[in-house]
């Protein structure tokens, strides 16, 4: 080890805290330029944890079209809750409805009527509509699929606003012509289905609610790819950025860079003000 200052050789053993050559305490002497060194590393990452708050907004509550997008997507999920169909089986001593939603499958399947169905679809009196309630379940599975990867891609958006935006008005369109073809089906089932004294199968209007949703959710994604979705960044974090990598990957040292490292006039006035606030209440602190 050698001295910071003279450059003397420091034995490992010598465990002082003072060089014995030119007697500077060493780990004073290194001090300034580890916070100095601090102080533009501290610089470089807050510009880059701000381009992702930047991001974030600009995804999320960047607009009235975001704030938009972002209740429709809410109620894309929500709308899996409304029955997409129903089944009433009544026999003596059974009396039971299987409600086709996310919120009568949960119910269903803890009651283990879900489970029953594939029982009911054998059975000559509860064939037909235990077989009409499983296609409308495997239906809503499907339209849940488009929902979920709608979600996701909104929820991951501020990773890539450009391409998530894409995913999400693609899927959206292709969900919501799933969605009304769902909507048709239900109504074919419906007509299929005729009532009778041990089951009647009911229509519900879930799969329109989903197709009517996603349709907004192409349109709003499609208005914000037309006029573009971009984060406002501060002056200079994009160079600030660029800067970290290069001081990562060894291509820059760090101690030859100036502190600030960039610095436009707004903040340099800022900064300035700052510094002279401080002075003023040091200043009247003494006077006290």
């Amino acid at each position: 080890m050698k001295c910071p200052k003279c450059g003397g050789e420091i034995p490992f053993y010598d465990l002082r805290p003072n060089c014995k050559h030119c007697g500077v305490n060493i780990m004073y002497y290194t001090q300034n330029d580890g916070l100095m060194r601090d102080a533009k590393r501290t610089e470089l990452e807050a510009a880059v944890a701000r381009m992702i708050v930047a991001r974030i907004k600009a995804a999320f509550i960047g607009g009235k079209l975001q704030i938009f997008r972002m209740i429709a997507v809410i109620g894309a999920i929500c709308a899996l809750m409304v029955p997409f169909a129903g089944v009433h089986y009544t026999v003596p001593f059974f009396d039971k409805k299987f409600s086709v939603g996310l919120i009568g499958l949960i119910q269903s399947f803890s009651d283990g009527m879900l489970l029953k169905l594939p029982g009911f679809m054998k059975s000559g009196m509860f064939s037909s509509y235990a077989a009409a309630a499983g296609v409308t379940v495997l239906l809503l599975l499907v339209v849940a699929v488009f929902g979920l990867v709608i979600f996701g891609a909104f929820c991951l958006g501020f990773l890539n606003l450009t391409k998530t935006t894409k995913v999400m008005k693609n899927t959206a369109l292709i969900g919501a012509i799933v969605s009304a073809a769902v909507q048709i089906a239900v109504i074919v089932m419906n007509f299929i289905n005729h009532d009778s004294a041990a089951a009647s199968f009911r229509m519900g209007f879930g799969a329109l609610v989903c197709a009517v949703i996603f349709a907004v959710i192409f349109l709003i994604n499609k208005t914000l790819l037309k006029n573009g979705i971009e984060p406002v960044y501060r002056e200079n974090d994009l160079k600030r950025k660029e800067m970290l990598k290069k001081v990562r990957s060894g291509e820059v040292d760090i101690d030859t860079l100036s502190l600030p490292v960039f610095e436009s006039e707004e903040e340099r006035a800022e900064r300035i003000k700052a510094l002279e606030e401080a002075l003023k209440a040091e200043e009247e602190g003494k006077e006290a």
